[in-house]
């Protein structure tokens, strides 16, 4: 089940979608347009971070400060602007518990814990993909997919090489080809002078949403209800022009049948 958000109404209320019942379909108010480019972000989107990414911020947190850092505390560093990038994340929390750190200490002390040292295996390990390489497929049928990822390329690499969905995308730009969001850098390099309306961006941070605005590119979030912080980071996402708020990237087929 999806939220669509309806701009044309005052103060931009999200209008729910109603369960849909097995063999039935759903009347729905459309997307502006029906998208030709699908744009994804990964983490959050096309993968489960909670063990990886987020689970090495919150150990690097804990390591340098001697302090416990818990999920509530890091949803709360996402819900601002600027800390799509985890190491930027770090050395501002850190550095707000009496810790002052560079952004390269950072990222040093999460590397650790991501990849592993000392012959510990690191969290990199717990990586899940979302979706499936038939779903990717599907969409690659109809659409133009492209990846815009926080991720540098190695990151990227370790998991999407082994991935046989990975041939369907265009484009992928990494943290070492753009500007880090919310520029909108990534974006328009995979737009390339094309229509922003004509794409379509789905998203799971901040900083997403506001790369999105800046290039005037439609933008869907993606957040499980049962995130922390929901109702405040919806709120967030819907006053940034978000289209709709998905629970899962997959509920994006449900939404384009729709438009």
């Amino acid at each position: 089940m999806f939220t669509q958000c309806d701009s044309k109404e005052k103060g931009n209320v999200p209008q729910k979608a109603l369960p849909m019942k097995k063999g039935t379909t759903r009347k729905s108010k459309a997307l502006p347009t029906q998208p030709k480019i699908l744009i994804f972000d990964v983490d959050g989107v096309l993968v489960d971070v909670r063990g990886t990414y987020w689970r090495s911020a919150l150990d690097t947190v804990s390591y340098l400060t001697g302090k416990r850092a818990t999920y509530a505390e890091l949803h709360k560093w996402k819900s601002r602007p600027g800390f799509n990038d985890d190491w930027s994340m770090v050395a501002a929390w850190v550095t707000a518990l009496g810790k002052p750190l560079s952004y390269h200490e950072a990222r040093v002390a999460f590397e650790k814990f991501y990849w592993g040292s000392d012959g510990k295996p690191g969290n990199v390990r717990n990586e899940k993909i979302l979706v499936s390489p038939r779903q990717i497929e599907k969409w690659a049928q109809r659409y133009e997919l492209n990846l815009f990822t926080g991720r540098t390329r190695q990151e990227f690499s370790y998991t999407f090489d082994r991935w046989p969905a990975t041939k369907h995308f265009r484009t992928i730009i990494t943290m070492d080809d753009a500007r880090k969001k919310p520029h909108p850098d990534g974006l328009q390099m995979i737009l390339d002078g094309r229509d922003p309306a004509k794409a379509l961006y789905l998203g799971d941070n901040i900083d997403d949403a506001l790369a999105a605005r800046q290039a005037g590119v439609p933008f869907l979030a993606v957040m499980a209800r049962d995130e922390h912080r929901y109702r405040e980071r919806a709120a967030r996402f819907r006053e940034l022009g978000a289209l709709a708020l998905l629970p899962r990237a997959t509920e994006l087929e449900r939404l384009l049948s729709h438009s």
